[in-house]
């Protein structure tokens, strides 16, 4: 683009416009002979020009802003429900199973029907300060392996959608689980790995623990303002509760 057009015509328009106001008054003082209407008129106009701009750019501009923040973060955790349906619930459950505790923050992950805002708000401060130990001999890395490479279609489609790009924490878990799936995919045999490299996959495994439960305590609190029957049926599949059944007792 030559910028330089554009602010041509831009400054062309703007001239011819001033033109043909200072036009009107004139004939408007031709017409009427008082300078005086002219001039109060015109300071009046001028004067509600700045209030209008306040109006325009920063009232409503802010709140067509943020009522477009709102449709698109339903959007963004609609695909982020998706995303726990399909593979963020069973790779929750199968890096449990590699925690040598288990998750040491499972009993506060239990969340009831009846919480409010500063519960999600102290839960959200745990799960971000949430740290782990993985052994990998506690847990299945070949099934792990299988089941992100089946998932691999899933999750690509989910990068194809735009609205990603504007939820950081999500993106930087989706990489998360991409590399991690590249890391189990590209090793032939998972059981002669050398200790170094059962090391790296702990630490890629880890991140993506981490990422997986800081995004599952935003998206529960989300269900819970927004969805109280789905945050009913995320509660009893919960996989921090080993108490948990899908059936309503």
């Amino acid at each position: 683009m030559d910028f330089r057009k554009v602010f041509n015509w831009q400054f062309i328009l703007g001239a011819v416009l001033i033109f043909l106001s200072a036009l009107v008054y004139y004939v408007h003082f031709l017409i009427f002979r008082d300078s005086h209407h002219i001039f109060i008129y015109l300071v009046g106009d001028i004067a509600f020009v700045f209030l209008e701009v306040f109006l325009v750019t920063l009232v409503m501009h802010n709140l067509l802003a943020y009522r477009e923040k709102q449709a698109l973060f339903k959007k963004m955790n609609m695909v982020i429900g998706a995303f726990f349906s399909e593979v963020g619930r069973g790779l929750l459950k199968s890096c449990i199973a590699f925690d040598m505790q288990g998750c040491s923050i499972s009993d506060k992950l239990i969340m009831h029907s009846e919480w409010s805002t500063p519960e999600f708000r102290r839960l959200q401060k745990e799960a971000r300060g949430f740290d782990c130990q993985i052994d990998y001999k506690k847990g299945d890395l070949a099934g792990l392996k299988d089941f992100l490479v089946k998932k691999r279609n899933f999750l690509l489609g989910l990068l194809e959608n735009q609205n990603l790009l504007e939820h950081e924490t999500f993106t930087d878990l989706l990489w998360a689980v991409f590399h991690l799936s590249e890391e189990l995919e590209g090793r032939a045999d998972l059981n002669q790995l050398t200790p170094k490299d059962y090391e790296h996959i702990s630490g890629d495994l880890k991140r993506v623990y981490r990422l997986l439960v800081i995004q599952w305590v935003s998206y529960m609190e989300h269900l819970r303002l927004n969805y109280p029957y789905l945050f009913s049926l995320a509660m009893r599949t919960n996989p921090f509760d080993a108490q948990a059944r899908i059936e309503v007792s």
